[in-house]
């Protein structure tokens, strides 16, 4: 064998075994098990001192060490996968090696306290939010975080000037009202110190406080409501007002920015693998991919993909029909395979199948004609309504308890009905959420009362938690009465498309949370003690602690609002979030350690209900606005043309009518055998358009897009997330 060869055969594995691990570091087992001990690592805090339920400490380090130990391995699989030089210039990846190092280090001194006796702390636990953050799959995390740390220097001087202001209220509150001897409702004297009406004032912007804090001074005098009104005009309506233009502006410009060069480097990897693919065009002209070569890349891509759907989107990129694609329809295929298509196969119904002359009968068409009339949803909304005013009525009444089986009775024919006329498993399909829940919601109600009535005729009946679930199912089957208004309808399916962006959001605040929960817990840990209702102990009235004795804190019965544990962290955390007498529970923590600790409390206000949830809100207005007013993209409306051309479309007109038939109605006349020339298979954009947060992101800006902008000059990007589902 040749030199050249041997060189040849070597290249050619190397090339395969990269695809090996390629393919392998983009499966979808290894990322669940990453997502899995991301949520161990994070969870760990149930377990750690101060704890929900304590194990020690030799239980849940070794735990950690394997999450570490998995992070250590990902990593490792990740540098295999991308060139060595773009590895260590990505600072997630420096941040990940980082956060691994620093929690051994502190592993191992916190073991070596805590084996000596000595008072230890982890301080490594706030690390662990950044492992989420960081992994490639948290590309949307980290978005969202440069969303903030792009929108910060602006918030900045808004806020300096907002601190001015505030400054400058506070000192004119306590040359005005300080020494006039005026008392709060606790005989406390009122705006003498300078920081505390700082505070107030700073409480006032959130309204938690209002009009308590005025009440003193405009006892004393309505003039001085006056200033309180004027404060709150500049602070809280305007103030607060440009906060979230400032916010919403910048967000949007940097965001734009940031989908701008994510396009921009899918196109360009696109145009490389058309480099790769393409062969010389008719007659000489441009270069072109085959039919053959796009197909077996898409195979390769999507394997899940069936025929009849890559055909239809060769059908799109090959608009004319010439057995070969250009450079342009080439890169557009990575936006086709982000418009969700589903696929409905036409499948005769098994009762069609077994009795066909049963089935095909005029009394059993009649029966499905029936069921798909408008006038059966009509009847069941009406049903649904009745059911509603039962509900609000006295359950001790035998009539009005025994009304539940008739409704039950009634909800129960209605889905057997749909399963006599609908094929089973278009039915239960994955898209078909209103089927899946109205079925779920009715067996369980049925169940629950089922187990409930035999409970009270046994007379050994003693908990209400059987009654409670009952209760809950009732009430929820009432949700499907917002799908039979149409505006209703429109609202929530805007809202279901942008949930994948919405949830970002979720996980930002998670984290967020996670962070202030460790500090808030190595901070105030033991300074606040609950006690059981029942519970004789005389410390209860003021929490534990001494000093808490008289507070409002403790007057309100807080104690339940403490740092010793991560589950009450997180729900002090949203109570704060809400904002409503946050400013109590800070004075309570402030009074039982040092005022230095309403410190945190405003940092968090300032962090999460200033900045977070502020961009938050300008995100929603924006993909609100896109999904619910502005047109389909040119991409979608042409596979939608093809589809149709085709004749290959579900007919919209029915799908418009109602979503738990949405897809049934349309599917039924070719399942029940009444149509008997219809395709096999046919296609609909599904109500939620696009499969990635990325596709919703580029259709938000796709006006400012440049479509034959393929980055030429660029390196090939930074490979910060090498899956070929979001190629």
């Amino acid at each position: 064998m040749s030199l050249q060869e041997k060189e040849s055969r070597t290249e050619e594995e190397v090339l395969q075994e990269a695809e090996r691990l390629y393919l392998r570091y983009n499966h979808w087992t290894p990322k669940l098990l990453l997502l899995l001990f991301i949520v161990v690592d994070l969870s760990l805090a149930v377990f750690e001192e101060p704890a929900v339920f304590l194990l020690p400490v030799v239980c849940t380090m070794p735990v950690e060490l394997l999450c570490l130990l998995v992070f250590a391995i990902r990593l490792a699989h990740y540098a295999k996968v991308i060139p060595r030089d773009k590895f260590w210039k990505d600072p997630k990846n420096i941040c990940i090696i980082v956060t691994l190092v620093l929690t051994v280090v502190d592993m191992i001194i916190y073991g070596a306290l805590e084996a000596t006796g000595c008072y230890a702390v982890r301080w490594s636990r706030v690390l662990r939010p950044l492992l989420l953050v960081n992994v490639t799959e948290g590309r949307q995390l980290r978005r969202a975080f440069r969303s903030i740390r792009n929108a910060l220097p602006q918030i900045f001087y808004v806020f300096l000037l907002f601190l001015f202001s505030l400054l400058i209220f506070s000192l004119m509150a306590l040359k005005l009202l300080g020494k006039r001897g005026l008392k709060t409702i606790d005989g406390a004297p009122y705006f003498t110190n300078y920081l505390e009406i700082v505070f107030d004032l700073y409480v006032l912007v959130t309204t938690a406080n209002s009009p308590d804090v005025m009440m003193p001074a405009y006892n004393s005098s309505f003039v001085f409501a006056i200033f309180f009104i004027l404060y709150i005009l500049i602070n809280t309506y305007i103030f607060m007002s440009v906060f979230l233009a400032v916010v919403y502006n910048n967000y949007k410009k940097y965001l734009k920015e940031e989908v701008r060069q994510l396009v921009r480097t899918r196109r360009h990897k696109m145009a490389r693998a058309f480099a790769v693919l393409q062969e010389p065009g008719p007659d000489g002209g441009q270069p072109v991919v085959s039919q053959a070569n796009w197909s077996e890349m898409v195979r390769l891509v999507q394997p899940g993909m069936s025929n009849g759907h890559r055909e239809l989107l060769w059908s799109v990129a090959d608009d004319n029909s010439r057995g070969c694609i250009g450079k342009l329809a080439f890169v557009q295929l990575a936006d086709l395979l982000n418009i969700e298509v589903i696929t409905l196969k036409s499948r005769p119904h098994p009762l069609q199948s077994a009795c066909p002359a049963f089935y095909l009968s005029a009394p059993s068409r009649l029966v499905c004609r029936l069921v798909q009339h408008r006038a059966f949803v009509i009847a069941y909304d009406l049903i649904i309504l009745a059911n509603a005013v039962f509900i609000g009525l006295d359950e001790e009444n035998p009539l009005i308890a025994n009304s539940e089986w008739a409704f039950l009775a009634l909800y129960l024919l209605e889905i057997l009905l749909k399963l006599y006329v609908f094929e089973p498993r278009s039915f239960f399909s994955r898209h078909n959420f209103w089927n899946w829940f109205d079925t779920i919601i009715v067996i369980s109600a049925l169940i629950a009362t089922i187990v409930n009535s035999a409970l009270m005729s046994s007379g050994n009946y003693t908990s209400r938690q059987i009654l409670d679930i009952v209760f809950i199912l009732r009430v929820l089957r009432l949700v499907r009465v917002v799908d039979s208004i149409k505006r209703f309808r429109t609202i929530i399916n805007t809202l279901i498309r942008i949930g994948p962006a919405i949830l970002t959001f979720g996980q930002l605040i998670i984290v967020v949370y996670y962070i202030f929960a460790m500090v808030g817990m190595e901070l105030f840990k033991g300074t606040v003690t609950f006690y059981e209702q029942d519970s004789s102990d005389p410390a209860k009235a003021y929490c534990g602690n001494e000093l808490l004795r008289g507070t409002t804190f403790a007057q309100l019965n807080y104690c339940k609002n403490n740092f010793n544990n991560v589950v009450s962290s997180y729900i002090l955390l949203v109570e704060l979030t809400v904002v409503n007498q946050w400013h109590v529970l800070s004075s309570g923590f402030a009074a039982a350690t040092h005022v230095s600790a309403k410190l945190f409390f405003i940092l968090f206000h300032i962090m999460v209900v200033i900045v977070i949830i502020n961009i938050f809100v300008a995100f929603v207005l924006e993909a609100f606005f896109v999904e619910y007013s502005v047109d389909k993209s040119d991409l979608q409306t042409s596979l939608e043309r093809k589809i149709e051309e085709l004749e290959l479309a579900v007919e919209q007109e029915k799908l418009e009518d109602n979503l738990v038939n949405a897809m049934e109605t349309a599917d039924n006349e070719r399942r029940t055998g009444q149509s008997a020339n219809k395709p096999a298979l046919m296609f609909k954009i599904a109500s939620k358009r696009y499969r990635t947060v990325d596709a919703l992101l580029q259709r938000m800006f796709e006006a400012d897009l440049d479509p034959e902008d393929f980055a030429e000059n660029d390196d090939g990007g930074n490979f910060a997330n090498p899956a070929f589902s979001s190629a």
